[in-house]
C-alpha cells in the first residue's frame, strides 16, 4: 500500500507538527486564547460533570473497560502544557459513569516515542500468559508513534506495542519480551489499535486505522497477529485521513438478530467541519467485513452516516468487559475538535468527555441504525424536576420554568407536535446579551445548532462560522428532544437519540433563560426540566 504524499518537514518546524493518537490531519498553530485568571476559569468553564482533567491537555478516550465495580477510562494526556505535546495514557475511574476521580497516569512515553491511542481488553482466559496471580491481566493495545524517525521524514513512525495490568489496570507493565506485536507494513498513518473479543468465531480482532480505510488483524493470544482483511477505500466519507476505528458485534433491539458496527472517525471531513465520527453496518465472516446491502446505498445516497452532527464528539469508544447481565453497549467521546481544540479558552486545562452514552442498534423497514442516549446513571443525581405547562402560540414565546433552575447542569425535555413548514427556534439567553439557539428547520428539513453569539469565538475562525447541521428525513410531524446541559456544552438527543448533535461554547455568563419562537405557530408538551446536583 502507498502512502500519502504528506508537507514537507520544514514545514513542520514552522508551525506545530500535527500529531496525536487520532491526529489532526492539517497542523494547528499553538495557544491563542485570550487568558482569564484561573479562579475565573474554573468556575466559568470547568464542566460540572463532564469529566477533565485537573490541569493540562487530553483528546481521545482509549483503553476502557470494566472491572470489579469500577469503570475505567483512559485518554490521551500531556500534563505539562494544556496544548498537545509527548503523549501519555490519563487514568480516571467512576463507579456509575458520572462521577470520576482522576488517577495517577498509567502509561508514560520513553524519549521521543509517544503513546498514542489504543485500547485494553479484560483477558479472562488468560490467552496471553501474562497472568501472575489470580486476576485475569488486563491488556492494554496501543500505537508508539517515534518522533525521531518522524523529524527525520521516514514512513514507518507508528507500530503497535502491547502493556498489562494484573491489579485491574492501576499500574502497568509495558510488555518488553515481544513489543512491536504489529510493526509497520510501510505506512505513514497506521495507528489506534482497538481490540475485541470475537465470540462467534472464537478469536481476538484487531481494527486499524491505515490512512484512508481500516485493516481488520487476528490473534489468539494478543501478542501475535495475523492480518485478515481491509475496508473503506472509497466508501464513506474521506475528507481526511482515516483514524481511530472501533469494531464490535451488537444486536438489534428487540430480535435476536447480531449485526457488525464499524465505527470510524476522520479529521478533517466530519459532518460540520472538522473531525467527525461516521459509522458503517455490516456482516463479518471472521475474516472481512462486508456493509449490509441496504446500508451501502444509504451510504451511497448519504456520503456518509454519522454518528454525532456536532462539531465536538469525536474519537470515541466504548467499554469492554460490560457484565453480561447490564448488556448495554457504552460509549463516550472526546469533547472538542481538531480545528479549534488548542485554541478555546482555558489554560490550565483543554478538553473533556462527552456524557456517557448507551448505543443500540435499530432496525426500520430494511434500513439499520445507531441510536444513542445519555446513560440512565444521569437520572440518580436529578435534585428537582419541574414539569411545565403546555405552550401553544406564534411567535416568540418565553419558558418560564427553564428561569427556576440552574442551567448549568440540567437537563430539559419536550416535544414539539403538529409542526409546520417552519423553523423552530429554541433560544438559550443571558444578562449580557449572548444567546446559543438550537432547533428544528422543518422547511429545508434538518436540525440546526448556532452557537455564533454565544459568547468567546474569537479564538479560532473555525469555531462558529457556520451553523451546525444534521439533515432529517422531509417533514417532521412531531419532534421529541432531549437536551444535556454542562456550564459549556450542550447535547441534543433528538427523537430517542436518532439524531444527535454535540457542542461546546463559552458564555461571559451563564445562560439563565429559554424561549421558543415560530412564525406559523407552536406546540409544545411535556416539558420536563430536571435539576442535576453532581458534587
Amino acid at each position: 500500500m502507498k502512502s500519502k504524499k504528506h508537507l514537507p518537514l520544514a514545514f513542520y518546524s514552522a508551525i506545530l507538527l500535527s500529531i496525536a493518537g487520532c491526529k489532526p490531519y492539517s497542523a494547528v498553530a499553538q495557544n491563542t486564547s485570550v487568558s482569564v485568571s484561573a479562579s475565573s476559569e474554573e468556575q466559568m468553564y470547568r464542566p460540572n460533570f463532564h469529566f477533565t482533567p485537573k490541569k493540562g491537555w487530553m483528546n481521545d478516550p482509549n483503553g476502557m473497560f470494566y472491572a470489579d465495580g469500577y469503570y475505567h477510562l483512559f485518554y490521551q494526556y500531556y500534563p505539562e502544557k494544556s496544548v498537545w505535546g509527548p503523549m501519555h495514557w490519563g487514568h480516571a475511574i467512576s463507579k456509575d459513569l458520572i462521577k470520576w476521580e482522576e488517577q495517577p497516569i498509567a502509561l508514560y512515553p520513553d524519549k521521543d516515542k509517544y503513546i498514542f491511542s489504543g485500547s485494553a481488553v479484560v483477558d479472562r482466559y488468560n490467552t496471553s500468559g501474562l497472568a501472575t496471580g489470580k486476576k485475569a491481566p488486563i491488556v492494554a493495545i496501543y500505537t508508539l508513534h517515534d518522533m525521531t524517525k518522524e523529524k527525520e521524514g521516514k514512513i514507518d513512525v507508528e507500530q503497535q506495542d502491547i502493556a498489562y495490568s494484573n491489579n485491574n489496570g492501576f499500574t502497568w507493565q509495558k510488555f518488553e519480551e515481544g513489543n512491536p506485536v504489529v510493526k509497520n507494513p510501510g505506512i505513514r498513518d497506521f495507528r489506534d489499535p482497538k481490540v475485541t473479543w470475537d465470540e462467534t468465531h472464537k478469536q481476538w480482532i484487531m481494527v486499524l486505522a491505515a490512512q484512508d480505510r481500516a485493516q481488520f488483524y487476528t490473534s489468539e493470544n494478543l501478542k501475535k497477529w495475523e492480518y485478515l482483511s481491509e475496508f473503506g477505500k472509497n466508501i464513506g466519507a474521506h475528507g481526511g485521513v482515516w483514524e481511530c476505528p472501533y469494531f464490535f458485534q451488537i444486536k438489534v433491539e428487540g430480535t435476536n438478530e447480531t449485526k457488525w458496527v464499524l465505527i470510524q472517525n476522520l479529521n478533517p471531513g466530519g459532518a460540520n467541519g472538522g473531525s467527525g465520527t461516521q459509522y458503517f453496518i455490516g456482516d463479518f465472516d471472521g475474516k472481512t467485513f462486508t456493509l449490509d446491502i441496504n446500508f451501502a446505498k444509504r451510504v451511497e445516497a448519504e456520503k456518509a452516516v454519522w454518528l454525532d452532527y456536532g462539531k465536538d464528539n469525536y474519537a470515541g469508544v466504548t467499554w469492554n468487559n460490560i457484565p453480561s447481565a447490564d448488556g448495554r453497549r457504552l460509549f463516550i467521546g472526546w469533547m472538542s475538535n481538531w480545528d479549534y481544540a488548542q485554541q478555546v479558552p482555558t489554560n490550565a486545562w483543554r478538553s473533556s468527555t462527552t456524557i456517557a452514552r448507551e448505543i443500540q442498534l435499530i432496525k426500520k423497514g430494511e434500513n439499520y441504525s445507531l441510536v444513542s442516549n445519555p446513560v440512565k446513571e444521569i437520572n440518580k443525581y436529578v435534585s428537582k424536576t419541574i414539569k411545565g405547562k403546555s405552550v401553544k402560540g406564534k411567535g416568540k414565546i418565553s419558558i418560564p420554568e427553564a428561569g427556576k433552575i440552574d442551567l448549568t447542569q440540567a437537563i430539559v425535555s419536550f416535544n414539539l407536535k403538529n409542526l409546520k413548514q417552519d423553523t423552530y427556534n429554541f433560544t438559550l439567553a443571558n444578562a449580557v446579551g449572548e444567546s446559543l439557539t438550537f432547533g428544528i428547520n422543518n422547511s429545508d428539513h434538518y436540525l440546526f445548532v448556532d452557537r455564533s453569539k454565544s459568547g468567546k469565538n474569537d479564538f479560532s475562525e473555525k469555531f462558529a462560522s457556520t451553523i451546525t447541521k444534521a439533515a432529517l428525513e422531509g417533514n417532521q410531524k412531531e419532534g421529541v428532544f432531549k437536551i444535556i446541559l454542562d456550564k459549556t456544552s450542550i447535547e441534543i438527543f433528538y427523537n430517542n437519540g436518532e439524531k444527535v448533535i454535540t457542542e461546546i461554547f463559552f458564555s461571559n455568563q451563564p445562560f439563565t433563560s429559554l424561549s421558543v419562537s415560530s412564525n406559523e405557530g407552536i406546540e409544545l408538551s411535556n416539558l420536563v426540566i430536571n435539576q442535576l446536583n453532581i458534587n
